[in-house]
């Protein structure tokens, strides 16, 4: 790759240059790390040789992604020929993508949402009896955090890069404020990520790093120095005679089409990029540390020149704080190829059906005419203006030769089956990503006597059990890890006493267990209020109303009018999970509070024997009574 030898010579020339600067630095654990000394060169060496590694690899993947960013959009492919079409006329329609696979990966995105976009996100449980109430107050907890930091939107970014790039990856992070603090997401352009190609995608935590490049800019890497302890060196930035971007950088992403503006730099800004990576080393071997066992370090390289960052990862998980959603891999693929990907040829045939068909209607509506000069004035024939006058040449005044003077041709539209065959090609796209028209919303195409009732659930369930099995996939990929990250940043990270609301899930607990501590409907939970062991409870990929079965209401029927079934089940939770089936999100909003009536059935005989005990009284007595 010449491009990144010739780059990495340029940044070598810049640090020589910056020897002859000294800042007032004082470095964690007394490391020599001013730019250009041995330790700080051998650890840019270290992050610039693995993100090379994985560039290198990454890299081949961009032109097949570039061209599904082109298919997400209705961007315009217009060649020479249509380019003219449009100076004559900007109203006539010239080639473009059929964004059909854009429909499929919204469909695909309204059931991720459907599936795990629900209050709240992630659901905790105690591990044993002690834990039970932490492992609510932590539930709560980190709910408010995905509230207040808009996780939501982070996950739907994640999932369309899943669907899109076959990879999607965010970054938990742990945000501070005066005010608050709590767990937000980052999401990593799939662009940019430098992981260890070495590893399956779905299994990141095996290998020796994982990083990504971020924009950033001088001014606000000195704000963020002036605020963090663990950050130095930025100074040195500010005498860089280049650009501070990176040679890893090689952002070739299609998205900018939308808008016509690509990833451009002005020169009234100083603009930086950043290398962020995490790294298993010996520290003995870097002289960074006594320590001779693998230990995961935290490295931040700007401009692949200077190191503003290096420190242990000191995470009580000890993992890759980085979790990755990939839907269709394949166990092995450091990158594999993305649910959409796999329509890309079908997506080109139907651009193709598509865009001939209107070429064909738009030479088809201009007149072919043959015609003889000698007869007709040509200027008046070029006049497309309708209703216009067409003069005859002098010899052919009055000798009646009309008829054959012009002939219009017959143009035939050979590409009107075009149409019928588009809508093939789309019936194929919906059925190997499992969208059918019931999945994205819409009834197919036919008569009351072909859409039958058992016909469109049989169809529906299916689609629905194989956006299921996708859903349950990302949930044990993706949402468990995001689960554990945020419980176990809360536990380490949380140093402010968090207040939540007492209210949805867990209320009648809550106001029972610390109804002294609660205030207007909040409470403040500690910090040690959390120090519990849990487990993370992950959505099995169903989704409200999409499990829903006449076979229940039916059981239902059968157990209210049935003393001794009912004696044997709990019919209020059978209605409970009859009516979250049907989409009811929250029952428990419809039970009424206080003043009820406890109730058990009994048989007949039994009654009449409490009767007589005295046991048992009729309601109207103990009323009147």
């Amino acid at each position: 790759m010449p491009n990144i030898i010739f780059g990495a010579q340029q940044r070598r020339h810049d640090v020589i240059s910056m020897n002859n600067k000294t800042y007032s630095y004082e470095y964690p654990d007394e490391l020599k790390l001013k730019p250009g000394t041995e330790l700080h060169s051998k650890l840019v060496n270290l992050i610039l040789d693995k993100s090379a590694a994985s560039a290198g690899i990454m890299s081949s993947r961009h032109s097949g992604w570039n061209e599904m960013d082109k298919s997400l959009t209705a961007y315009k492919r217009v060649d020479d020929d249509e380019s003219e079409v449009l100076e004559g006329d900007d109203r006539k329609p010239v080639s473009i993508v059929f964004p059909y696979s854009y429909a499929i990966l919204e469909t695909l995105l309204s059931y991720m949402m459907a599936a795990f976009f629900r209050n709240p996100i992630f659901k905790y449980e105690g591990s044993g009896p002690e834990d039970v109430m932490g492992s609510i107050l932590l539930e709560k907890v980190i709910a408010t955090h995905c509230h207040k930091n808009k996780v939501m939107l982070n996950l739907h970014t994640m999932f369309r890069d899943a669907f899109a790039y076959g990879v999607g990856s965010v970054a938990p992070i742990w945000k501070y404020g005066k005010r608050n603090e709590g767990n937000a997401l980052l999401n990593l352009d799939p662009y940019r990520i430098l992981p260890d190609t070495n590893v399956a995608a779905d299994k990141i935590q095996d290998g020796e790093f994982y990083g990504w490049t971020a924009d950033t800019n001088y001014m606000s890497l000195l704000q963020e120095e002036y605020e963090d302890d663990s950050m130095f060196n930025v100074k040195y930035l500010g005498d860089l005679q280049y650009r501070g971007t990176s040679i890893y950088d090689v952002d070739k992403s299609g998205r900018y089409i939308r808008t016509g503006m690509p990833k451009n730099y002005s020169d009234m800004v100083s603009p930086i990029t950043e290398i962020i990576q995490y790294i298993k080393l010996i520290p003995k071997d870097y002289n960074l540390s006594d320590y001779d066992r693998p230990e995961t370090w935290f490295f931040r390289l700007a401009a692949d020149s200077v190191i503003i960052s290096a420190r242990p990862a000191n995470f009580n998980h000890n993992k890759y704080p980085v979790s990755c959603a990939v839907p269709d891999f394949d166990g092995y693929s450091a990158s594999p190829i993305g649910r959409l990907e796999i329509l890309s040829g079908m997506q080109g045939v139907l651009d193709w059906l598509f865009n001939s068909h209107i070429a064909n209607v738009r030479k088809a509506i201009n007149d072919t005419l043959i015609y003889d000069p000698s007869l007709i004035n040509s200027n008046d024939l070029r006049d497309p203006k309708p209703g216009g006058l067409i003069r005859m040449r002098r010899q052919a005044w009055g000798q009646g030769r009309i008829a054959d003077a012009v002939h219009q041709l017959k143009v035939s539209d050979i590409t009107r089956g075009n149409v019928a065959d588009s809508g093939w090609i789309i019936q194929s796209m919906q059925t190997l990503m499992g969208t059918d028209d019931a999945a994205m919303g819409s009834l197919r195409q036919g008569g009351p006597e072909r859409l039958t009732k058992a016909e469109f659930q049989g169809t529906s369930s299916g689609a629905v059990s194989r956006l299921e099995r996708i859903a349950r996939v990302t949930g044990l990929q993706a949402m468990q890890d995001i689960g554990e990250f945020f419980a176990e940043h809360t536990q380490q990270i949380m140093d402010k006493d968090t207040y939540i609301k007492v209210v949805g899930g867990w209320q009648e607990v809550l106001m029972q267990e610390y109804k002294d501590s609660i205030d207007r409907g909040r409470m403040a939970v500690t910090p040690d209020d959390l120090n519990i062991n849990y487990d993370v409870l992950v959505r099995d990929g169903s989704i409200p109303g999409g499990n829903y079965s006449e076979v229940w209401t039916r059981m239902f029927e059968t157990l209210a009018t049935q003393p001794e079934l009912a004696q044997k089940f709990d019919i209020v939770k059978i209605f409970k999970h009859i009516a979250r089936n049907a989409g009811a999100k929250n029952v428990n909003e419809f039970i009424r509070r206080g003043g009820d009536i406890a109730s058990e059935t009994m048989p007949n005989e039994d009654v009449s024997k409490e009767v007589d005990k005295g046991n048992l009284i009729p309601i109207n007595q103990g009323a009147t009574g």
